[in-house]
């Protein structure tokens, strides 16, 4: 805990790799006050939820707040009346200027890149799809332009073997607090030098939906075992197979010797293989359409279909 006074923050965020932020720097400093997005309609349904950022806010005794403009006059003065030291944004939208310069020492978000690698909605999974082997955090000084801001922090982290952009996620809830707070630290005692990006370097990873994830088996195995890993658990990386819609959840590149043509399938000894353009991938976990995600051995226990054949090639 600092000797100091405690800076008043605002939390800016919604899903839930915002969440053990949230707790340690309410833990640490205490919040003032967290800004999330309005209740949205989620399942079959249609229920109104909460984020989980505000579910927490609320066990936490957290005021909430969740404009529907960012930009209205009444948000602008209702956060000025907070009278904020400094605003904390991770996994949220992107704040008009005259909100950034509020805090009188600054607005820092945290971002899962070592940027200007990977700006933009979706930096872990862009980070696997594309085969990296390290990516990490930044903390940057906030302004209008999307993760371009000048860093206060980074720091690496190695992405494990066959991680799925889940996996990390988990591993970025565990070490992001802790980079908060030191960043936090930084604004409070000034003294910091910032690192300006080369916007020359500056990569996208833009939002991933579900209509551009079915899978192509006339890629390399590599490549097809990062696409799915890097785009699950959502929007998950999916193909038609009999006229029905499987999704594949983790996968690696199969040892296995016998070769396999782009789009044909074998199941045996326990495991679900498919062939790709060069090489072949073990599929790890799955979920079969109507079902629940379950691993490959279970698929196989309940599987009554054919051991071989091929996904049709009209879905490949």
């Amino acid at each position: 805990m600092n000797n100091k006074v405690n800076p008043r923050i605002v939390f800016f965020g919604t899903p839930e790799i915002a969440v053990p932020v949230l707790e340690e720097i309410h833990r640490q400093y205490g919040i003032i006050a967290v800004v999330t997005n309005p209740d949205k309609e989620q399942g079959r349904g249609k229920k109104l939820l909460p984020s989980e950022v505000k579910v927490k806010a609320i066990s936490l005794g957290i005021t909430v707040l969740e404009p529907t403009d960012l930009n209205s006059e009444d948000f602008y003065n209702e956060l000025k009346q907070l009278n904020a030291d400094i605003f904390v944004v991770f996994a949220f939208k992107i704040l008009p200027n005259n909100i950034l310069e509020l805090p009188k020492l600054g607005s820092f978000n945290i971002h899962p890149s070592l940027l200007p690698k990977y700006r933009g909605a979706a930096p872990i999974n862009h980070s696997i799809i594309n085969g990296d082997k390290i990516t990490g955090i930044t903390t940057f000084l906030m302004e209008q332009k999307v993760d371009s801001g000048n860093i206060l922090i980074q720091e690496e982290l190695p992405i494990p073997e066959d991680s799925t952009a889940g996996d990390m996620q988990k591993i970025v809830m565990q070490v992001a607090p802790k980079i908060a707070i030191r960043t936090i630290n930084l604004l409070m005692n000034g003294d910091y030098q910032l690192l300006q990006q080369d916007n020359s370097l500056a990569t996208k990873a833009p939002k991933l939906f579900k209509e551009n994830c079915q899978i192509n088996f006339n890629q390399d195995a590599e490549i097809v075992k990062n696409f799915i890993n890097g785009v699950s658990p959502e929007p998950a990386a999916w193909f038609m197979w009999n006229n029905l819609n499987y999704k594949i959840l983790r996968a690696k590149k199969s040892t296995d010797t016998s070769p396999l043509h782009a789009g044909e399938y074998l199941i045996q000894n326990k495991k679900f293989q498919i062939g790709c353009h060069n090489g072949t991938i073990e599929v790890l976990e799955i979920q079969p359409p109507t079902k629940k995600a379950m691993t490959a051995k279970e698929f196989i226990n309940g599987y009554k279909g054919e051991i071989k054949g091929y996904i049709s090639s009209n879905d490949l």
